[in-house]
């Protein structure tokens, strides 16, 4: 259980958490291992398809220290920093350097909203692409493709084959097969995996293709 937050803890000591779990990780190059989620509250964005709406105002503030701690309470070696947004709370990268520095495997799963050139380098960088048919096009920041690096990720959510289409645009233009990795993923009931399946064999799409383990095993249930 998280400690009490003192009312006078200095700003840079704080993030506003909605939920710590454990679970196994769902998505990226990292699927099937037990993690330690931190789900940051807040997050200018407003997907369509967004399944942790709940997360959006609410939350409980958490020193640091009691962050840092609760996730060694769990015993794994991998952490997930996620949202929301977590790049919208600035101490986020402050969080990140420090579980990097007790020798987690960290990541983060950000919108690509905010600029991700200051994530310790250390972090793997999982970064959503919006496509039109996710409502929130506009929001992609593409000055963050070129910070990229091979240790680091490019997600689309999927919702139809023309945000099929606008992806490999995209995939072409910026060249993200010789950058990063690049994963595709359906978005859950909207669009059959297996029409994502064949459309990437068809075009011979060097992609990973990939499924949310923990919705197939858990649901929208939160906190899985």
């Amino acid at each position: 259980m998280a400690t009490p937050l003192k009312t006078d803890l200095p700003a840079d000591q704080r993030l506003k958490i909605n939920e710590i779990f454990f679970s196994l990780q769902g998505e990226s190059s990292l699927v099937g291992l037990p993690t330690v989620f931190i789900r940051l509250t807040g997050c200018p964005l407003r997907c369509q398809y967004c399944d942790t709406a709940y997360a959006f105002h609410a939350g409980n503030w958490q020193t640091l220290d009691d962050i840092v701690a609760q996730v060694a309470g769990f015993g794994a070696k991998h952490v997930c920093v996620t949202g929301g947004e977590p790049l919208a709370q600035k101490n986020c990268q402050t969080l990140m350097h420090r579980l990097c520095d007790e020798g987690y495997v960290v990541s983060i799963e950000t919108s690509g909203a905010y600029d991700i050139s200051e994530i310790d380098p250390r972090v793997i960088r999982v970064m959503d692409l919006k496509t039109p048919d996710s409502g929130e096009l506009a929001k992609n920041r593409m000055e963050n493709v070129p910070v990229l690096t091979g240790q680091d990720q490019v997600k689309f959510v999927l919702c139809s084959e023309s945000d099929y289409e606008w992806a490999k645009g995209i995939i072409g233009e910026y060249g993200l097969l010789g950058r990063c990795q690049v994963l595709m993923s359906p978005s859950f009931e909207q669009l059959p995996a297996k029409s994502l399946a064949e459309w990437i064999l068809r075009d011979k799409l060097g992609v990973r293709m990939q499924l949310q383990l923990h919705k197939l095993l858990w649901g929208d249930t939160p906190g899985h």
